[in-house]
Order: C-alpha cells, then structure tokens, then sequence
C-alpha cells in the first residue's frame, strides 16, 4: 500500500509523530536534568548537615565541658588574663584547649572583649592547623561587630593568606566585602561579592554574596 492510497488521519498521525516523539525526548531530557539537580542539592544539603553537625558537637563539647581552674599546670611564664586563668604559655594541647574554650565560652555568652582577649592571646602564643584560622576568623569578625574595619580586614587577611584552604576563607573573603560594603565602597564591595560568587560557587558564602549583589542592584 502507497502512503498515497493511506487515509487522511494516518497521514497526519505519520506526519505529526516525528514531532510528538522529539517533545517527549526533550521533555525526558529536561526531568533528567531536574532528577541530577535534585541529587546534587541533597548531596549538598547532606554535607551541610554533617558539617553543620560537627561544629555543633564542637561547640556544645567546648561549652558543656567544666573548665578546671584549679588545674596543677607548671607555672613557668605564667600570663594571667582577665578571666582569672592561668596559662603556662607552653604549647601543650591542654593549654591550647583551655584558652580556646573559654574564647568560645567568651564568645557565647557575647562577652566580646574578653572573647577578643582571649583569641588574640591564642594566635599570639599557640599554633593549631584548626583553632588558630577560626580565632583569626572570630577576631575579625568581633572587629567588624565594633566597626574597627581596618582591624578586621587585618585579622581576616591573616587568615586567607596563612590557611587558603581553610573552609572558612570564603566567608572571610565575603566578610571582607562586608567591609567594603560598611565603608561605603561599593564598587570594591561588589568586586569582593563576585569574586566570591565567582571562585566558591557551591559555598554558603556564594549564596551570601549573590543575595547582597542583587540587593545592591
């Protein structure tokens, strides 16, 4: 039988069933690239919970573990600060975790000054790969609470040119648009903002910036 010889309708099924399977292709292809988006936000969300997790074992250790005052720790170039402890200024890791809980204790109870005298003793007399990139981090950002940006830009510089692969330096490098921002220069503020957006694309930091660019537009 010639295609001649068909009936109307089949002619037209024929003719329309090249487009009919070409939409449900390309409607396939788009629910397989919402089904890969949909894994990589739940990988994502999944990795942000276990970090967001592991920092909040962290901190509720640090806060819920009783500093020992009346610890017998060698008394050879004691420093004494204002929260009436005593440190030996040796680097052993009972010292540098007693210094560093009662920044954080310092820090939550939003005690600032003495947050701030405490983690600039850390960076002064410790080096930890850990604890020493995030006291730089809170001395910034305790800084930038007090509006001493010029101290903050410090403090946070610190941190991305000693430790450029500490997970914290994108938000440094978003803090630092902060200040910009706080200073009124917008235009170096934006150029921080992109910068973020543009090198740490799936950090929180990203989302940040994106989020201040487009109030800025």
């Amino acid at each position: 039988m010639s295609i001649k010889s068909l009936p109307i309708i089949y002619i037209f099924i024929f003719s329309f069933l090249p487009v009919v399977t070409f939409a449900n292709e390309n409607e396939s292809v788009k629910s397989d690239i919402l089904f890969l988006k949909i894994q990589e936000l739940e990988e994502e969300i999944a990795d942000l919970r276990n970090k967001i997790e592991s920092q909040n074992f962290l901190i509720e250790k640090l806060i819920d573990e009783s500093l020992d005052l009346k610890e017998d720790i060698p008394q050879n170039n004691n420093v004494t600060l204002s929260t009436d402890i005593k440190f030996d200024g040796v680097e052993d890791p009972e010292s540098i975790d007693q210094v560093y809980k009662a920044a954080v204790s310092a820090l939550e109870k939003q005690d600032f000054k003495e947050a701030f005298s405490l983690f600039e003793y850390f960076v002064d007399s410790f080096n930890d790969d850990e604890k020493k990139p995030l006291s730089y981090f809170w001395l910034g950002e305790i800084s930038l609470i007090n509006n001493d940006f010029e101290k903050s830009n410090v403090f946070f510089m610190e941190l991305i040119s000693s430790y450029p692969n500490h997970y914290r330096v994108p938000l440094a490098h978003k803090k630092i648009g902060d200040i910009y921002l706080k200073s009124n220069e917008i235009e170096n503020a934006k150029n921080k903002y992109n910068y973020v957006v543009r090198e740490y694309p799936n950090n929180t930091a990203s989302s940040l910036a994106l989020q201040l660019l487009k109030n800025m537009e």
